[in-house]
């Protein structure tokens, strides 16, 4: 009875994998994997307290789409106070040229009673101590100029900082508010509104539609023969009649043991290379709303460019 059992079990399997599988021509590797999306953590920068949240789980976003905001009701404080420095800073300036304008115009009538004090001199109705006193007038007017003008660049150099500070809190602020940096779907919330995160804490992880991939292992006189841009196809259990054309983007350069998901024991103990077959970004543009991760599926590789397609592999997604 055991017997029977086991033969039919194995005719069984003979039968799904006849008719599931097309007959491969020489030139065409394949391997079961599981298709996957590159995750991206959107975190946040600084620790804070979560605001708002615009997306929930499964939602499709854009590059640059806001998806939650925190709290910066203190950054807005601090740029306030940044902003009225600036503006102090700015009076402060106009103050000091102002003065450099006075010492400046004191240093013209100085110089001008010099040449006055001189012409007397020669004429003898003053005496050379009325001219040393002139001098030394016009040495402190200009000794005062210098000074102001030195205040001036003073006031302009703190100006600069205070607008850097404007500056920073404003970029600081805009952090504040997260954003998706790729298309794609949130996968997970992992925060709520109101929880207070440290910098770095995760508040959505989502899937970047652009990179999916499958990963295969092959043996080593089929991975030996594989290159990069080779052709590929995707077909998964959940859409067994529908390929999706890929091709070779990367190939392990070590071999290792196959995880569990290859379907015998006896594969898993060979030594195998990990093959990843990545979908066009572009097919993926068009058809976002339909990428899954995780789906169990079989990849196909044509290694030999000589190779056809059986019919079961040409048609598109």
């Amino acid at each position: 009875m055991l017997a029977v059992l086991v033969a039919l079990s194995v005719a069984g399997t003979g039968y799904w994998w006849l008719h599931r599988m097309p007959l491969l021509p020489a030139g065409i590797a394949v391997g079961n994997g599981r298709i996957e999306a590159d995750p991206i953590d959107i975190a946040t920068k600084f620790p804070g307290r979560i605001f708002q949240l615009f997306v929930d789980e499964g939602a499709m976003v854009t590059a640059g789409q806001v998806v939650a905001v925190m709290d910066t009701r203190d950054l807005n404080a601090s740029l306030k106070k940044a902003e009225a420095q600036v503006e102090l800073t700015q009076k402060a300036i106009h103050e000091a040229r102002a003065n450099v304008d006075q010492l400046h115009s004191q240093v013209v009538l100085t110089r001008q009673e010099i040449e006055r004090t001189q012409t007397l001199l020669k004429n003898g109705w003053t005496t050379k101590e009325v001219l040393d006193q002139r001098q030394q007038q016009l040495d402190s007017a200009r000794a005062a100029e210098v000074a102001a003008l030195a205040r001036v660049a003073v006031a302009e150099h703190a100006l600069q900082a205070a607008e850097h500070d404007v500056e920073l809190y404003k970029v600081n602020i805009a952090d504040n508010a997260l954003v998706a940096p790729r298309d794609g779907r949130i996968e997970y919330r992992i925060a709520n509104i109101g929880e207070v995160l440290p910098a770095g804490g995760k508040v959505f992880t989502m899937i970047d539609v652009s990179y999916v991939y499958m990963d295969i292992y092959l043996p080593t006189l089929v991975a030996g023969q594989i290159k990069i841009g080779d052709d590929a196809r995707i077909l998964l259990d959940a859409y067994p009649d529908r390929p999706i054309p890929a091709k070779v983007t990367f190939i392990a350069a070590q071999a290792q043991f196959t995880p569990k998901m290859v379907e015998t024991q006896t594969e898993r103990d060979k030594l195998m290379f990990r093959i990843r077959v990545r979908v066009d970004a572009d097919r993926l543009h068009a058809h976002a709303e339909a990428v899954r991760s995780g789906l169990p599926g079989v990849g196909f590789v044509r290694f030999d460019p000589k190779a056809d397609w059986p019919e079961r592999l040409q048609g598109k997604p």
